[in-house]
């Protein structure tokens, strides 16, 4: 296999573009950790959006956050710059870097910018079936050099937040209707939860949500940094596939997730207890009884 990581020198700066989804950014976090642990010598930079910086905020290893500036890549001058997300303004800001070597997937639109192409995953890893996220970001590092070992759990880093009594978070939202469990049902569930397991159902959100339908409990829209730290304290994690879900999962909680328009398959909860419920017929098809009773399956009580 290719070792492209055998030709950076030793201290050398690499940059990795990892815009868009905050699932994605979460999910991402595996990768660096093999590619750290493989060449800790390399100091690593995520390009990211402001509003899912926090995701790589005190992970040690990444040692600079960089936002998505073509001037500020530039003047990073990584070696490699590696896109993780295959889009034009991705594409824009490889190009900008100037890095010696430019990587991206061979199924990238324009992908002759690219001057390191990496085949899809399911080729590097040797297998026929679907791959979940987590394993198509990693194999772009078992193709660079980092020999291919189990892939861990995604590694958030927050202070879990102090709580008299054990909760349970609630993430209600989500990106699409098509992803979104109807509101009058997560309150019907939250007061199963909080009856039959003791725990104290908190809902939350990101800034700018509207909780409004929820504020019979505890509800909080919060700025990611302060997420981490909720989701970080909690013994049970309910709600829509969404960025929250891949965050509880990296904290190592207990989750329920609730599957419309997406593939469980790809973006399942990874490497933590979890529960996944698919619709057969939209979101509003899964029933509270149906979550219920993943909820009791995880033994999850105060």
């Amino acid at each position: 296999m290719t070792r492209f990581l055998d030709q950076l020198g030793k201290g050398a700066h690499v940059a990795v573009v990892r815009l868009r989804s905050l699932g994605d950014c979460v999910l991402t976090t595996p990768a660096l950790y093999l590619l750290k642990r493989h060449r800790p010598d390399l100091r690593l930079g995520v390009v990211v959006e402001p509003r899912s910086a926090p995701v790589f905020e005190d992970n040690p290893d990444v040692d600079d956050i960089l936002p998505p500036s073509a001037s500020v890549l530039l003047r990073y001058q990584p070696q490699l710059c590696l896109n993780l997300h295959g889009g034009t303004r991705s594409l824009l800001l490889t190009l900008a870097s100037a890095a010696r070597w430019r990587a991206g997937f061979a199924h990238y639109r324009f992908s002759n910018f690219y001057n390191v192409l990496i085949p899809k995953a399911q080729e590097i890893l040797h297998v026929k079936r679907k791959v979940h996220t987590a394993e198509h970001i990693a194999s772009a590092m078992f193709y660079l050099g980092v020999p291919q070992t189990e892939i861990p759990r995604a590694r958030l880093y927050a202070r879990p937040m102090h709580s008299s009594t054990p909760y349970a978070v609630f993430h209600a939202l989500a990106s699409s209707p098509l992803k979104t469990w109807p509101a009058e049902r997560f309150l019907e569930l939250a007061a199963f939860v909080r009856s039959r397991l003791e725990l104290e159902p908190v809902f939350i959100g990101a800034q700018g949500d509207n909780l409004t339908p929820f504020e019979g409990f505890r509800a909080h829209t919060l700025p990611l940094q302060e997420t981490k730290s909720v989701l970080a304290g909690a013994a049970l994690f309910i709600g829509n596939d969404s960025g929250p879900a891949h965050m509880a999962a990296a904290f190592g909680v207990p989750e329920v997730v609730l599957f419309g328009a997406s593939d469980p398959v790809v973006w399942a909860p990874w490497k933590t207890h979890a529960e996944t419920i698919v619709s057969s017929g939209g979101m509003s098809s899964i029933t509270v009884e149906r979550v219920a009773r993943a909820a009791g399956k995880l033994r999850v009580t105060a």
